[in-house]
């Protein structure tokens, strides 16, 4: 039993060196089938990772939003105070933050630069704004139901729910993710198409060589186990090109990101693809080649018989 499986691993890695030789002493054609695998593989892999790296930036972002109540011109600072420990025992509520009228101003004047515009004004016109952060776990029903009792307390002038923008943000990702599915099904399929016709031609040009195999006793297996080889180097090959393709190319957006990031703030880096991603990629390459092989291979062994 022992034997007979060392030799039956034996005969396959013969035949996979001798298939990638015989993908060697063709080369130009080897790196063009190659190169399309690999640029087709790479398409959807870099959707996936543009949208992974949006979702990192909205990770720490509050899925639930929150209600920022403005409140009205006349109400004191003991009023507001008062107004936010009530608001802290609602039911929803997570947290609140007050911000004065003062410290309003103080933070328009650092962050907009209109510092001596405003003081020619001769007064405050911005209101004092109480911030409340629903619980992560809320439900966008239940803060919109806060929404609606919080603009009924009697020192808000109005109150603004800022979800909407969080909901049109993961509502375009879903439609990105699902778009990049459809697209990897698509070209996944030209990878299929690819890999069988380079296969289909190998099979035209052995044609007589085939004949003469079935005609010494050579099973359909044994024949058909070079070529089941070839599509799988090509495909695995490609999957190693596409996955060069997305690493140079995140090379170099790296340091323009981190500019740009430094300047918003922030620490983002862009990430690339990890271990398992990478693995994911290769075995995905090598399948559709296996496939795209095995489909040809079956299609057109069949066809080829002994005159």
């Amino acid at each position: 039993m022992i034997g007979r499986a060392r030799t039956y691993l034996l005969r396959h890695a013969q035949v996979a060196v001798a298939t990638l030789g015989a993908l060697a002493r063709s080369p130009v054609a080897s790196a063009m089938t190659v190169a399309v695998i690999g640029i087709t593989l790479a398409l959807p892999t870099g959707l996936y990772l543009v949208i992974h790296n949006l979702e990192r930036v909205t990770r720490g972002v509050d899925p639930g939003g929150q209600v920022s109540l403005f409140l009205k011109h006349e109400v004191s600072d003991a009023v507001a105070e008062r107004l936010v420990e009530r608001v802290r025992k609602l039911r929803g509520v997570a947290r609140v933050e007050y911000v004065s009228r003062a410290q309003a101003l103080a933070e328009f004047k650092r962050l907009s630069g209109f510092g001596e515009t405003l003081s020619a004004l001769g007064g405050n016109p911005l209101p004092a704004v109480v911030v409340v952060h629903p619980f992560a776990g809320a439900r966008p029903a239940e803060i919109e139901g806060l929404l609606a009792e919080l603009g009924r307390l009697e020192p808000v002038e109005s109150a603004q729910l800022d979800l909407e923008w969080v909901r049109r943000l993961h509502a375009m990702l879903a439609i990105a993710q699902r778009a990049t599915g459809m697209l990897a099904g698509l070209l996944g399929l030209a990878v299929l198409l690819t890999v069988g016709n380079t296969i289909r031609l190998a099979i035209l040009n052995r044609q007589e060589e085939i004949e003469v195999i079935k005609l010494v006793g050579g099973t359909n297996g044994f024949i058909r186990r070079p070529f089941l080889y070839a599509g799988a180097l090509q495909g695995l090959l490609g999957a190693l090109t596409a996955w060069a393709i997305l690493n140079l190319g995140l090379l170099s957006l790296r340091e323009p990101i981190r500019e740009l990031s430094t300047l918003y703030g922030s620490e983002f880096a862009l990430a690339g693809l990890d271990l398992a991603a990478s693995a994911t990629l290769l075995a995905v390459g090598c399948v559709l080649g296996w496939l795209g092989s095995r489909f040809a291979v079956g299609r057109h062994l069949r066809a080829i018989e002994p005159r």
